[in-house]
């Protein structure tokens, strides 16, 4: 992984930036609606602080929530303290369980340090998805850098009751996206905590993604959403929607 998520940072996206998966949700839950139906486990990759997580869990399914980073998922932990098991998952060498679907939110694929990474990260999870597997996550495109380059020269701000975060863009590559950010966090002294982490995402043609899943034994496709057009995702940013065979 190409990124550290400590505790200042996890503490400002959980804060902060929750409407992704709140968006995200309504569509992903109608996917699983036949998973849920039948008892079936579902494994979420990127689970971060649960946000996810606790939408999955509340509407009734059996949740297992993984994460590379050990301050999110101390966080999920105790926000869903009813899921299934909350672990590390290290992608694309960790083994992944055997489960009735797999879904993600917030591109954590593209976390990963190259494409072999990315592409070798899809197929341990196609590998995991049981016969009839649903397979439900969203990748950062190639688009997804070409769509931000006035974002790369501006950065970008944003401050809550008691945190502050700025972020700046770099776009070394067409393959390659980066973001420096300085995150603020208030101490009970009053005081404010600096932190700063580097992220790097590698960017992927997802029109290629189904060929690769196919040899996996998923068959898949790419859209703009869940299969929920009122909620459409950011440009750039790509469903993959797929079943096992």
């Amino acid at each position: 992984m190409t990124a550290t998520w400590r505790p200042d940072l996890a503490y400002v996206f959980d804060q902060g930036y929750g409407f992704h998966a709140a968006d995200c949700a309504p569509g992903i839950l109608r996917l699983l609606a036949p998973v849920r139906e039948r008892g079936g486990l579902v494994l979420e990759i990127g689970c971060g602080s649960g946000l996810l997580t606790k939408l999955l869990v509340a509407a009734g399914h059996r949740v297992i929530a993984t994460d590379a980073a050990p301050a999110m998922l101390e966080r999920a932990r105790a926000a869903v303290p009813e899921a299934e098991e909350i672990r590390r998952l290290v992608l694309p060498d960790d083994p992944v369980p055997a489960v009735d679907a797999i879904v993600g939110v917030g591109h954590a694929l593209n976390y990963l340090p190259d494409l072999a990474a990315v592409q070798r990260g899809l197929g341990a999870l196609a590998g995991a998805l049981r016969p009839g597997g649903l397979l439900a996550l969203d990748l950062c495109d190639l688009e997804w850098g070409t769509a931000r380059e006035d974002a790369v020269a501006v950065g970008q701000g944003r401050v809550g009751d008691d945190w502050a975060i700025i972020t700046r863009f770099s776009r070394p590559s067409p393959d390659r996206f980066e973001r420096d950010l300085t995150t603020f966090v208030r101490q009970p002294d009053g005081s404010y905590r600096r932190d700063d982490e580097h992220h790097g995402n590698v960017l992927v043609d997802t029109a290629a993604v189904p060929a690769l899943l196919l040899g996996h034994g998923v068959t898949a496709r790419i859209g703009d959403s869940f299969d929920d057009p009122g909620h459409p995702l950011p440009v750039g940013l790509k469903s993959v929607l797929g079943v096992a065979g």
